[in-house]
């Protein structure tokens, strides 16, 4: 029986069928069918052996002693190739309300998605495996959506009521990341990464189909399109304790969010999201706020270009040249091109008229920024004397988003002021 049947049923080794690329397992015959769960929490794992077990255990025990609605525990294997498959399959046969989905690809955006459009459940949930937050959350995440107050729900560890353990870098990266989709999005949720989310299946069932990503960016882009959609998110602080072992390969992740964020920003601009909508069902259009003026949204589009392309400049000249020189030779090379596509894409300036002293006023303007990022990274240097590259270059996408702000300011108000602008 397919994970989506709505009589209830169990789920374990017995039997396996293939239903859409993912394995899935049949009905043991044993053990009588659950009924459809109020909440289907699903765990996405991936060579997870060692901590696996003990998460699914303190999980269900939680969930036994604390949330008052039916549940379920998924594991969602993504292509292990250690005993992982093995053990889950063993807590399942443990635990009448554990089941198991097995991917034979990666993919925690995947996993997420295959589960989510076929579970029964009224509210789908997910949790990371270390379980870095505190399950004391799960009932306010979820009861919200249960009640029909909200169609979202998001565990924050920025919001001032969280109490948050995590070393500088992770704390930096989160915060400069959370940040660049603001300005560049203009998200109004606070946390998009916290592995602690829960969405209604009548809602998911709206936005998955139009989520591409299958990776790290899945949360940050059902978000988006939830929040476009003018569906309610409710956030919840948690309190949250880093994972030391955590395997997140940071440089990598960050490269794909990046890319993330230019391909939704091209698919919202190009209006191909715009039949993603349930402000039908919930009897209001989307707030206004998520508007951007057209020169807004053409300098926060030459700004994600620049930006991209001076953390590649960055990255690579910063083993022959040092962080700061890196910086300084990135910021100068990227300076010119940001300026002359802001003077014409922008602001609309065109022919030679001003041309040279807009180019000496830009780089002003890059002076400011390289003080920006300058002063950031001596500040990460007289916190760790060693902080590596990745925490370098969260740093620097931090100031540079800063900066950013600054920059269309002198832009706007100096370098293209308004009797300029008028030059043809």
């Amino acid at each position: 029986m397919p994970i989506g049947a709505a009589d209830g049923y169990r789920m374990s080794i017995a039997n396996p069928a293939r239903i859409g690329g993912q394995r899935s397992v049949g009905v043991d015959p044993v053990r009588p069918a659950l009924s459809v769960p109020t909440v289907d929490v699903v765990v996405p794992v991936h060579n997870e052996e060692i901590d696996l077990a003990g998460c699914v255990r303190r999980l269900h025990r939680t969930l036994s002693e604390s949330l008052p609605y039916s549940f379920r525990i998924t594991v969602a294997d993504n292509a292990s190739s250690d005993a992982t498959l093995r053990i889950a399959n063993e807590l399942s046969a443990e635990f009448s309300d554990v089941a198991v989905v097995h991917l034979d690809r990666k993919g925690r955006g995947r996993a997420l998605n295959q589960v989510w459009s076929a579970s029964p459940a009224e509210v789908l949930a997910y949790m990371d495996v270390d379980l870095s937050t505190d399950l004391a959350a799960v009932l306010p995440l979820v009861a919200p959506l249960i009640s029909g107050h909200s169609d979202l729900a998001i565990g924050t560890r920025l919001h001032p009521g969280a109490q948050v353990t995590r070393g500088a870098k992770r704390e930096l990266i989160s915060r400069g990341y959370n940040l660049l989709l603001r300005r560049t999005l203009a998200v109004g949720f606070s946390d998009a990464q916290c592995g602690f989310k829960a969405i209604r299946r009548d809602v998911a069932a709206r936005l998955l189909p139009h989520v591409e990503d299958t990776g790290w960016f899945f949360d940050t882009e059902l978000l988006v399109l939830a929040e476009r959609a003018g569906a309610r998110i409710h956030e919840v602080p948690v309190d949250w304790v880093d994972d030391p072992d955590s395997r997140v390969d940071i440089l990598a992740t960050a490269w794909a969010d990046l890319k993330g964020i230019v391909r939704v920003r091209r698919a919202l601009a190009g209006g191909r999201l715009r039949d993603v909508q349930l402000e039908h069902r919930l009897g209001r259009r989307p707030t206004a706020r998520h508007g951007h003026s057209p020169r807004m949204t053409r300098f926060l589009t030459i700004g994600v270009a620049s930006t991209l392309a001076y953390l590649g400049v960055f990255w690579a000249l910063t083993g022959r040249l040092g962080g700061q020189g890196a910086n300084a030779a990135a910021l100068l090379l990227t300076a010119v091109a940001n300026t002359a596509a802001n003077r014409r894409f922008t602001f609309g300036v065109r022919g030679r008229t001003a041309r040279a002293r807009q180019q000496v006023q830009g780089l002003g303007v890059f002076a400011v920024g390289l003080g920006m990022t300058s002063g950031a990274l001596a500040l990460l240097h007289a916190v760790d004397a060693h902080p590596g590259r990745p925490a370098e270059l969260a740093v620097l996408v931090a100031a540079n988003l800063a900066a950013t702000a600054a920059r269309f300011v002198l832009l706007r108000g100096w370098v293209f002021r308004p009797e300029v602008r008028g030059t043809r």
